[in-house]
């Protein structure tokens, strides 16, 4: 669906679906909250984050899949070639149209920060605390020191991901000021401006998408109430 902007001759065309933007704006005060909860030793809490998270990632992960379009891993993650030519010749000019979704480079940090929350997650599974007392929920099958090298790892870990958050704020600021291109306001809204020929877009339902999210929740807490060690 797209709504015309008769100021502009321009429209405003669909582009996030719903789930998406969810994903997006609860993964970020998420990682706050884990941060700080860290930090002020509340690991019962800190727990509850890293399964937060790794429940928000597993259902992305299979949204990138069966998502709507401009989820879809399929359509946004290509190759170096095509990596470097959009760098070249697209990220620079400003005349150059917009990706309707994320562009190859977005596409690619996607991937790289769902990787590695994905293994800062797996490592707080299996960390210990240093005097033992506390421990990820599936450290008792690992030994004390691969648990302490786990923990170490997992602290190490944070600073790749405020550095990853760092350039991806970095990048948003480029686009918006040197090409003119608002990267917030569509992943808020849904919709951005948009000229010229209108891209093919798929839409998967948000209740399909709910439904997903709640399956995984549960399979989730039952796997770590099953099998999991507070």
């Amino acid at each position: 669906m797209v709504k015309a902007d008769a100021s502009s001759g321009a429209v405003r065309l669909r582009i996030w679906d719903l789930p998406t933007r969810l994903f997006h704006w609860t993964l970020v005060p998420l990682l706050a909250f884990a941060w700080w909860t860290a930090e002020e030793r509340m690991l019962d809490w800190h727990r509850l984050a890293g399964y937060s998270i790794f429940t928000l990632l597993l259902f992305r992960i299979i949204w990138g899949v069966a998502g709507s379009s401009t989820a879809r891993f399929a359509n946004f993650v290509g190759g170096p070639s095509r990596l470097f030519h959009y760098i070249r010749g697209h990220m620079f000019n400003r005349s150059a149209a917009p990706a309707p979704g994320h562009n190859p480079v977005g596409g690619w940090s996607v991937i790289a920060m769902i990787a590695i929350l994905a293994v800062q997650v797996g490592l707080g599974f299996f960390s210990v605390d240093i005097d033992g007392m506390e421990s990820g929920p599936f450290s008792y099958l690992v030994d004390f020191e691969t648990g302490r090298v786990a923990a170490e790892w997992h602290a190490f870990i944070f600073n790749i991901i405020l550095a990853l958050t760092a350039l991806h704020v970095v990048a948003i600021l480029f686009y918006l000021l040197h090409r003119r291109d608002n990267l917030v306001g569509p992943m808020i809204s849904g919709r951005r401006k948009w000229t010229g020929d209108h891209p093919t877009l798929h839409f998967a339902s948000s209740w399909t998408a709910l439904v997903l999210f709640l399956l995984v929740a549960g399979g989730t807490w039952w796997l770590i109430a099953q099998f999991g060690r507070a």
